[in-house]
This record gives C-alpha cells, sequence and structure tokens, in this order.
C-alpha cells in the first residue's frame, strides 16, 4: 500500500494511504471496493450534475491551480479529503490555493499535496494549511519527512498554521518589539 506523510494529530508522521488518487478523468482504472477515492475536480462535478451518488465518506477531489471551483465549494467544504496537485515543484500556486481553502473557504478536513511534492517544500506547505503530503514516487518519503522537522520555533509571519504575526504575540504580550 502507498503510504503519505500525514501531520493531521500534530505530529507527522509516514501512514499508510488507504486513499485511491485517479488521475485520468478519461480512464478505466477503478479503486478497488476497499479504497476511497480522490477524484479529478472535472470528473466530481460531471457526476454530481448527472445525479451520480457518491459516498461522501470515501469521495474527495484533487485540484488544479486552474481549477475554478468556488461555485462547487460548498459541497467542497464537506469533503473529507482535498487535494492540491503540484504539476511542477516551481509552480507555486497551489500555496495560494491551499490558503485560501483554508482561511477563505474555512475548508476543515484533510489538505493534500500531491504531484512534485519534495522535502524542502514541506514546511512551507504545512505553514499554508496541508495536512498530509504524497512525496513524488523517486523520493524516499523518510527522507522527505525531515522537511518537517525542522527546528524552527519561532516564525516571524503569520500563515494559515498561525495567524498571529510575532509582532503581533509581542504587543500582546506587553512588549514594546523595538529592540533597544
Amino acid at each position: 500500500m502507498k503510504r503519505i506523510i500525514s501531520s493531521q494529530k500534530n505530529e507527522p508522521a509516514i501512514v499508510e494511504d488507504h486513499w485511491f488518487l485517479l488521475r485520468d478523468p478519461r480512464a478505466e482504472t477503478r479503486a478497488d471496493a476497499q479504497s476511497a477515492t480522490i477524484f479529478p475536480f472535472s470528473l466530481w462535478r460531471e457526476l454530481r450534475q448527472a445525479g451520480v451518488r457518491l459516498d461522501p465518506a470515501r469521495t474527495a477531489i484533487w485540484l488544479s491551480a486552474d481549477d475554478d471551483f468556488r461555485d462547487e465549494i460548498d459541497a467542497i467544504s464537506k469533503l473529507p479529503l482535498v487535494a492540491i496537485d503540484f504539476p511542477d515543484f516551481r509552480d507555486g500556486r497551489g500555496y495560494s490555493l491551499a490558503y485560501l481553502l483554508r482561511t477563505r473557504y474555512g475548508f476543515k478536513g484533510d489538505l493534500r499535496a500531491i504531484g512534485d511534492v519534495l522535502r524542502d517544500q514541506l514546511f512551507y506547505m504545512l505553514r499554508c494549511g496541508f495536512t498530509s503530503f504524497d512525496v513524488r514516487e523517486d523520493k524516499d518519503i523518510a527522507d522527505a519527512l525531515k522537511g518537517l522537522q525542522t527546528g524552527f520555533a519561532v516564525r516571524y509571519q503569520g500563515a494559515a498554521d498561525d495567524p498571529v504575526p510575532l509582532f503581533r504575540k509581542r504587543q500582546e504580550a506587553g512588549h514594546s518589539g523595538r529592540c533597544e
């Protein structure tokens, strides 16, 4: 069974993945009866519009940065998992998409990074709101896990995982925030 990195229960760990990722909507590939399915957004929307009943506990979607999903956000926010595709590690649009899903749209489920996901990206993906990571197949997942064990105890910027920036925390604690 495929393994992913999950940080849903605070401490990141390598776990078995019980989801089947359906990459090509035209493919005849089907998940076995035991696995839940991550559908491409376009196929998921087609199935919903055609009235196909999908088990909500075993249905998820993956989004590309080009997908316009806003008209489906109410249904998406009820899904247990949304994956965001990184077609190339240099394509940073997935970070923005994750941040928007967490902050603007209030998505509470598992947010997974898929595609060209590498060790050096994991810490920043976590900050944007991702909770699981499907590391590229040709990379060592145990080595990639080290990307979440950075040792950064203090982070200056606010983000999806901690929206209050350091200067605001210092103000609330009664510090002036000035160097003396």
